[in-house]
């Protein structure tokens, strides 16, 4: 079965094109909810993703929904951006408000995912996992 690690709509809030790597861009975002923090670099020809606007993001152990390979329906036929990584790192960090959050570091070969949020809600993430990152505007 297709274990969802992440699954909110986010909200770009600054688009930075100035990232080291022609054709990439670097997204700031927030959950709907504001319970999740995000750095995301994506590959602005491919996928362009400007402030203000809504996305659903998933992270995903697997494409398959019953969990199995082959081919059948895939989660990434739901979805406009795929990527698949390794989560490389995870940390403790403080918020403005002194509240202890859980960080994320995912690399999708070359590109980076930072995320940060709430320990309870953070505890499916392990380090050396290969994880995918679906993405669908709203």
């Amino acid at each position: 079965m297709a274990e969802f690690y992440f699954d909110e709509i986010i909200k770009v809030l600054k688009f930075d094109s100035l990232v080291v790597y022609d054709k990439v861009s670097r997204i700031n975002a927030n959950s709907e909810d504001d319970g999740f923090y995000l750095e995301l670099d994506v590959h602005a020809e491919i996928y362009q993703m400007l402030p203000g606007e809504k996305y659903r993001m998933v992270i995903s152990n697997t494409l398959h929904k019953d969990g199995s390979t082959g081919k059948q329906v895939s989660l990434a036929d739901k979805f406009e951006y795929v990527m698949h990584g390794l989560l490389y790192k995870m940390a403790e960090a403080k918020d403005a408000k002194d509240d202890v959050k859980v960080v994320v570091y995912v690399s999708f070969g070359g590109l980076q995912l930072m995320l940060k949020g709430d320990p309870l809600k953070m505890h499916k993430f392990k380090v050396d996992q290969r994880l995918f990152l679906l993405l669908r505007k709203m």
